[in-house]
């Protein structure tokens, strides 16, 4: 069954809350947003130990989740 346009632009749209990132990250969404803020903020925090690697794995969660997108419209 083919998919619409609302479901395949709401897919490809979708992207990743602070939450997910904070679960990958194994800390709070508090942390993920003072990490992400500016460095020379009063707020800024560094980010937790081994982000680059979470950040990483949700990044190749994504390309796999439009590669399937990608296939479902081509079908």
């Amino acid at each position: 069954m083919p998919m619409n346009f609302k479901k395949a632009t709401d897919e490809l749209l979708a992207g990743i809350s602070h939450q997910e990132l904070a679960d990958a990250l194994g800390c709070s969404v508090p942390t993920v947003r003072q990490a992400r803020l500016d460095e020379s903020a009063k707020a800024h925090r560094s980010p937790p130990d081994g982000w680059e690697r979470a950040v990483a794995q949700l990044a190749e969660l994504k390309v796999e989740h439009f590669r399937a997108l990608a296939a479902k419209l081509k079908a």
